[in-house]
C-alpha cells in the first residue's frame, strides 16, 4: 500500500522480541519526502542499519499491539547516533503503539502542547510500521527522554564529579511505577501522599540520569537531599519566604505549565506516574524543573475509572477521588495552589495561553491537520486491529468509527477547556477560603454550566440560620439570602431554586452558618 506517512520496517530474523534485554535486529526507514507517497517495497532512504529492540511499557504490554524501545547499533553492536526522519541525532528511540487510544493522537497532541508552551517535549512523527514484513498499523516514532543537548539539556554528569559545582547537576529523576527500575535505588519522600489508605503507599523517586548503575553515592545523596529540602520548604511554616521558602528551590513557571498540561488532559496518571524532574549545575541554573511530559494515552477522557472520563474536576484531586489506587500524587500541588502569588501566576499564564497556542481554534486546527494526515493510514490500522466497536481497557467511550473517536476527543477537549476557564478565572474569589470548614458536607449546583435557571442542593445538619450568597467574578455580592426554617432540620438535604435573573458569566456560590463554610462555582452561558 502507498502511504503519505513514512514507513518503518524492522526485521528480527525470526527472533521473538522480549521485554528485555534488547535483541539484535535491522531497521529501515522509507521517506520519499513531503508530497510523495511511500511504498513498503521502496528502498530504505532515511535509515538502514542494525538496532537493538525490546518491548517496552507497563500496563500497555497486555495489548497485542506492542510498543518498542529501539537503540541504534553499529555492525559490532555498539551504540551509535543518527537522525531519524529529520529529528536530532540520537541513539535511543521509542516506537509508540496507540491502541486503547483509538484517536491515535493523544500523546502527539500533548507533547505538541508542551512544546508550544516553550518546553522540551519528545518530538513525534506518525509512521506506518512493519515487523518481519507483517503490517502492524500506525505507530509514533518518539524521542526517548534522555539527557542530551537536543532533549533534556542539562549538564553531563560523570561518576567522578562528586564535589563543588560539579556535583550540583545535571540530574533527571522520576516518580513512576517500579517496572524497569534497574537495581531498585532511589528514595521515598518523607511525606506520604495525602489520603493514603495503606502504610506502604509512598512517593518514590527513581534515578533516570545518571542511570541507577552509574550514579555515585555522593550524587544520589545530593539530589535526594535537594528534592527533600524542597519538600521541607514547601510544607514548612516559612514556605512563602522568598529566601527560605519553596520558591528558592524550584522554577515555578515549569510547575505551572506542567500542571496546565496535566489539567487540560486530565490524565488519570498525571502527577503520580511518568513524572520527571531535572536539575542542572548551580553555575548554569540552580532551580529544580519539572518535566518533560510523558505518556498521555489515558488522558482526554480515555479512562473509565477515577473520574477520568469526566471533563470536570481537578486532576490534582486524584488522591481524594481515587485513594484506593496504590500510586498517589505528592502533596505539592494542592499546597502550591494555596500560595496567592503562585495562583495568580497560574491564572495569568492560563489566560495568556488561551488567547494563543491553547486557544480553541489552534487546538482544533492542529487536531484536524493530524486527522487529515491519518486519513488512509488509520483505515489500514483498524483493519489490522479491528477494535473500533470494542471496549479496550480503559475506554470511557467506544465510538464504533474513527470519525466518532475524533469527535469525542474534540468535544471532550471543548468541555474541559470551558470548565477550566470557569475555574481558573474565578481563582481570585476563593483565595481567602483555602480551608473549607464544611469538609464533611456536600454542595452541588445543577445544571452547571447552565443558562440561568439552576438549583443549589446541599446537606445541612444544623439549626443555625443558613446564609447563601452568590458573588460575581469581581467578588461583588449579587444575591444574599438567609434560608428559612424548612431547610434547618438536622440531617436533611436542602434544595434552593433560583429564578432566571443572573447574566452569563462565572459566579461563586457560598453557603455558611456560624460554624461551617462551603463554596462552589457556577458557569452561566447564553
Amino acid at each position: 500500500n502507498a502511504s503519505n506517512l513514512p514507513i518503518i520496517k524492522v526485521n528480527t530474523n525470526g527472533q521473538s522480541i522480549p521485554d528485555e534485554p534488547k535483541i539484535t535486529a535491522t531497521m529501515g526507514i522509507i521517506d520519499n519526502g513531503p508530497g510523495n507517497l511511500n511504498h513498503a517495497d521502496d528502498p530504505f532512504n532515511d535509515y538502514d542499519g542494525n538496532i537493538g529492540i525490546e518491548i517496552r511499557g507497563s500496563s500497555s504490554q497486555m495489548f497485542p499491539k506492542k510498543q518498542y524501545a529501539v537503540e541504534l547499533w553499529t555492525a559490532t553492536g555498539q551504540d551509535t547516533s543518527a537522525s531519524l526522519l529529520g529529528l536530532p541525532a540520537e541513539e535511543d528511540w521509542i516506537l509508540g503503539a496507540p491502541y486503547s487510544d483509538k484517536s491515535l493522537l493523544r500523546n502527539v497532541l500533548t507533547y505538541r502542547f508542551s512544546e508550544k508552551l516553550g518546553w522540551y517535549a519528545p518530538r513525534t512523527i506518525p509512521v506506518e510500521f512493519y515487523l518481519n514484513e507483517q503490517y502492524q498499523g500506525v505507530y509514533v516514532l518518539t524521542e526517548k527522554i534522555k539527557r542530551d543537548k537536543n532533549r533534556v539539556d542539562v549538564s553531563k554528569l560523570n561518576p567522578d564529579e562528586n564535589e563543588g559545582d560539579d556535583l550540583t547537576g545535571g540530574y533527571i529523576v522520576k516518580i513512576d511505577k517500579f517496572d524497569g527500575a534497574a537495581i531498585g535505588l532511589g528514595w521515598d519522600s518523607p511525606y506520604p501522599p495525602p489520603y493514603k489508605t495503606t502504610n506502604d503507599q509512598v512517593i518514590h523517586f527513581q534515578f533516570h540520569y545518571p542511570k541507577e548503575d552509574e550514579i555515585s553515592l555522593q550524587q544520589q545523596e545530593y539530589i535526594e537531599e535537594y528534592v527533600t529540602e524542597f519538600e521541607h520548604a514547601l510544607i514548612g511554616a516559612d514556605w512563602l519566604h522568598p529566601k527560605f521558602g519553596y520558591k528558592s528551590y524550584i522554577n515555578a513557571a515549569s510547575f505551572i505549565d506542567f500542571s496546565i498540561i496535566n489539567e487540560i488532559t486530565k490524565n488519570v496518571d498525571g502527577y503520580r506516574l511518568s513524572t520527571f524532574l531535572y536539575k542542572d549545575k548551580d553555575s548554569k541554573d540552580d532551580k529544580l524543573y519539572i518535566g518533560p511530559v510523558w505518556d498521555f494515552n489515558l488522558g482526554f477522557g480515555n479512562a473509565n475509572y477515577c473520574d477520568g472520563g469526566s471533563p470536570q474536576g481537578w486532576a490534582w484531586d486524584f488522591n481524594k477521588i481515587c485513594n484506593g489506587d496504590y500510586w498517589l500524587i505528592p502533596f505539592w500541588w494542592d499546597r502550591l495552589m494555596r500560595d496567592q502569588d503562585y495562583k495568580m501566576r497560574y491564572k495569568a499564564r492560563w489566560q495568556e495561553l488561551r488567547t494563543g497556542v491553547l486557544s480553541d481554534s489552534q487546538i482544533m486546527n492542529y487536531i484536524d491537520s493530524l486527522v487529515t494526515a491519518l486519513d488512509a493510514p488509520q483505515q489500514r490500522n483498524f483493519i489490522r486491529w479491528s477494535i473500533l466497536d470494542e471496549y479496550v481497557w480503559p475506554n470511557n467511550y467506544v465510538g464504533g468509527s474513527y470519525a466518532n473517536e475524533v469527535a469525542y476527543l474534540k468535544s471532550w477537549i471543548s468541555d474541559r477547556l470551558r470548565w477550566l476557564d470557569a475555574e481558573i478565572n474565578a481563582f481570585e474569589i476563593i483565595t481567602d477560603l483555602e480551608e473549607p470548614m464544611l469538609a464533611n458536607k456536600q454542595i452541588s449546583v445543577y445544571p452547571n454550566p447552565g443558562n440561568g435557571n439552576f438549583s443549589i442542593r446541599f446537606e445541612h445538619a444544623h439549626t443555625d440560620p443558613l446564609r447563601i450568597s452568590i458573588h460575581n467574578q469581581l467578588g461583588k455580592i449579587i444575591v444574599d439570602e438567609t434560608l428559612n426554617s424548612k431547610f434547618m432540620n438536622s440531617g436533611t438535604t436542602g434544595v434552593f431554586e433560583f429564578e432566571n435573573k443572573l447574566s452569563p458569566g462565572v459566579y461563586i456560590i457560598k453557603i455558611s452558618d456560624s460554624k461551617y463554610l462551603n463554596y462552589s462555582r457556577l458557569l452561566l452561558v447564553n
